[in-house]
């Protein structure tokens, strides 16, 4: 009698992965407006586009599109049965283009390419890299960007099939955003409803600008926000698992970083209505429930777009701390090494009314 076949997946390890390969991820995924308000009571984002129907009708959406990170955390969260339930840690993103508007009854699904492959000196783990595509209910791509992460082995000392280590951009060109954004009526833009009097133009390359306020994470909120994405990832949910770690408890999502640090950026941001693009981002260090999260901004460039004068761009470095208010800029105290506190670097393309 042969043996049954195993019903369960344990999810892949490094040697699991091969160069070039495309992987379908399950579970398609219908996004409502339920999703979006409890998006909104999870970390409290206040940019007037994605929070009224009303105001983005006049300026040229269809409706109010669902926040861009919201996307990018369910196209994510397809992912991570496949790529990185076994992953050590995530390393880094690049080269993400924002494609078109998504909005609430559209359905995301994602397949990714292993683009690249690296094992470690230790030979107990490897970088797997991927180029991760979220397509609408009509296969048109909404949402495009590189990872890259650390996976375990198996088998420690397993050789790789294969290594090659992809050349990603350091940055998406200005000439290539703006794709994810309807042309806008800009006479209907109303700065009193949004927010803020602060527009493109306002903006100095070299500006820093403290977001002031902090939010303290809380250990359910960072779950049901990691559900909501339907990643499944071990290190987020299994405390019984955790205590075996070097933590010894769970860690919070990085994405939960980004859109905590995302929203309190409104606070001197308010016209940075829609992430084009992701240039680069950085998990400096872990955060943990009871940590509070605080951020700063610098401007490091502002662009025209070709074609465009409805909008304008802003290059911007998105810092988050924990811990530790950001009244100084914390950011590196060397090249290579990260002042106290800082747990995320996310480096995007803002666009902004003239």
């Amino acid at each position: 009698m042969s043996e049954p076949v195993a019903k369960t997946s344990s999810g892949r390890f490094f040697e699991d992965f091969r160069l070039g390969e495309t992987i379908v991820h399950a579970t398609p995924r219908t996004i409502r407006a339920g999703d979006a308000s409890l998006y909104s009571a999870l970390y409290g984002p206040r940019f007037a586009v994605q929070s009224s129907d009303a105001f983005a009708r006049a300026i040229g959406y269809a409706e109010a599109p669902i926040d861009d990170l919201l996307v990018f955390h369910i196209v994510f969260g397809k992912t991570v049965p496949d790529i990185s339930l076994n992953a050590v840690a995530n390393l880094g993103y690049a080269d993400g283009r924002f494609l078109r508007p998504v909005y609430a009854g559209d359905t995301l699904s994602t397949t990714s390419e292993v683009i690249g492959l690296k094992q470690t000196s230790a030979g107990d783990a490897g970088i797997v890299y991927v180029r991760s595509i979220g397509r609408n209910q009509n296969a048109e791509i909404v949402l495009s960007y590189a990872r890259w992460v650390l996976v375990r082995k198996r088998r420690p000392g397993t050789p790789a099939h294969a290594e090659q280590v992809p050349e990603l951009a350091g940055a998406v060109p200005p000439e290539e955003l703006g794709q994810g954004c309807p042309p806008l009526a800009t006479a209907f833009y109303d700065d009193a409803l949004a927010g803020s009097a602060f527009r493109w133009g306002d903006y100095a390359v070299g500006e820093k600008i403290d977001h002031v306020d902090g939010a303290t994470v809380e250990e359910a909120e960072h779950q049901i926000a990691t559900r909501l994405y339907q990643n499944t990832a071990k290190v987020h949910f299994d405390a019984y698992s955790a205590r075996e770690t070097r933590f010894g408890k769970r860690l919070i999502y990085g994405g939960h970083v980004i859109s905590l640090a995302r929203a309190l950026s409104f606070n001197g941001l308010g016209n940075a209505f829609h992430i084009a693009a992701i240039n680069g981002g950085r998990h400096v260090a872990p955060l943990f429930a009871g940590d509070t999260v605080f951020a700063w901004s610098e401007v490091l460039e502002s662009a025209e777009l070709p074609g465009r004068s409805d909008v304008g761009a802003l290059r911007l470095r998105l810092v988050a701390t924990k811990n530790r208010p950001c009244n100084e800029y914390p950011l590196k105290h060397d090249a290579t090494h990260y002042d106290d506190g800082v747990i995320l670097e996310f480096d995007y393309w803002a666009l902004l009314p003239p």
